[in-house]
């Protein structure tokens, strides 16, 4: 083999691992085999990082994801118009709606009011795994797929949402929040309005003072770029989520994402290695409620939405059947990371948090789920 061919493979193998986040399952099969292993010393581990993974680290994950929520409203991008937009946007909804209240329902019917905190548990869909899944299901042009990757987005926009009011850090201070979250929006707009070009001065002041002040006003920080990434300079069109071209882009927001992309699978690899590492026996009701939530209660919410949105003049992007629209919905029943991060901001560490880990861990199970239902799919009336 020669150095250039080994250099080729090399690059595409690292493409490939970053592409598919496959250091954050490598960090959550880690962390699930040290914690069946010697359960003691994993969770000194984990306690001695914690912070700086969840509260510190994740601001990068999230920051990325806002990104694409940013881009996804310019010209060009599935958010730019509200009529064309409006029923993938609602299936978002549905589909946070639909696994919330059914978790709901089984801590009524099974008597466990202790596990209520976790409701928001499996509102979440992983971008990266479910997109992933529809890929493999779904031919390049399908409209099943722009359709996921637009619910996907509007999810994670109504998640941060949910985690910023429902799931505070610590008691809540809105003058603390206030004092600190007012300069920081106050010196991005400036460094906007100076057209500052580096998007360090907006990580490093306007993130350093938004983390500030979320921490110290009771929310969680890892929100801290939320309010601060859309002041930095971006495209005028979006080229679309995923797009390779995106990287050689030169406007600030994506040499940002540029800078980031790498690092953040890093972090997420500490990310699974951390939160994902729960004894095998620590399966309980929390997981079932988890786990049928998202497979069930996703895919209900998703197409019973979208179902009375069609009825009611709406009209979904693209041509998709009922059973393709199924399918697509059972892939956005891979909850993982944002529904472990959930679970985190939700219980205390143990058994219930450990519980309910298990079951956002489990979700991966929907993409063979809907693998096997995508080869039964043929053909359908379109919506």
């Amino acid at each position: 083999m020669t150095r250039h061919s080994a250099t080729t493979s090399a690059a595409r193998l690292r493409a490939v691992i970053i592409d598919n986040s496959l250091l954050l399952v490598a960090g959550t099969l880690a962390g699930l085999a040290w914690a069946n292993i010697d359960d003691s010393s994993y969770m000194r581990f984990s306690r001695a990082i914690h912070f700086i993974v969840n509260d510190i680290g994740m601001v990068f994950f999230f920051a990325l994801a806002v990104k694409e929520i940013v881009e996804a409203t310019l010209p060009g991008g599935a958010l730019e118009s509200p009529r064309e937009a409006a029923v993938p946007i609602l299936a978002a909804a549905g589909g946070i709606a639909g696994p919330a209240g059914l978790y709901v329902l089984q801590t009524r019917v099974m008597n466990r009011p202790d596990l209520s905190a976790g409701w928001a548990i499996p509102c979440a869909t992983d971008i990266a795994f479910s997109y992933l899944a529809a890929r493999f299901i779904f031919p390049r042009n399908h409209p099943a797929i722009p359709f996921l990757l637009l619910l996907a987005v509007a999810d994670d926009a109504i998640g941060l949402i949910l985690l910023a009011l429902f799931f505070p850090a610590a008691n809540v201070s809105l003058a603390k929040f206030a004092a600190l979250m007012i300069p920081a929006v106050a010196v991005s707009a400036w460094l906007r309005s100076r057209r500052t070009t580096s998007f360090w001065p907006y990580l490093t002041v306007g993130g350093g003072l938004s983390w500030a002040a979320l921490f110290f006003g009771g929310i969680h920080p890892a929100l801290a770029m939320v309010p601060i990434l859309p002041f930095m300079p971006h495209a005028k069109r979006d080229l679309g989520l995923f797009d390779r071209l995106e990287s050689d882009l030169p406007d600030t927001m994506n040499r940002f994402e540029h800078a980031c992309k790498v690092p953040v699978q890093f972090i997420l690899l500490f990310f699974g290695l951390v939160n994902a590492g729960v004894q095998f026996s620590s399966v309980g009701m929390g997981t079932w409620i988890v786990f049928l939530a998202l497979l069930l209660g996703k895919p209900i919410g998703i197409v019973g939405t979208t179902y009375v949105a069609v009825r009611s003049g709406l009209r979904a992007p693209g041509a998709m059947s009922y059973r393709d629209l199924t399918v697509m919905a059972v892939t956005a029943a891979v909850g993982f990371t944002v529904s472990l991060f959930f679970a985190t901001a939700a219980f205390p560490p143990g058994p219930l948090l450990d519980e309910t880990k298990m079951g956002a861990l489990m979700s991966f199970l929907a993409c063979p789920i809907a693998i096997a239902l995508g080869r039964l799919v043929r053909r359908e009336r379109t919506l």
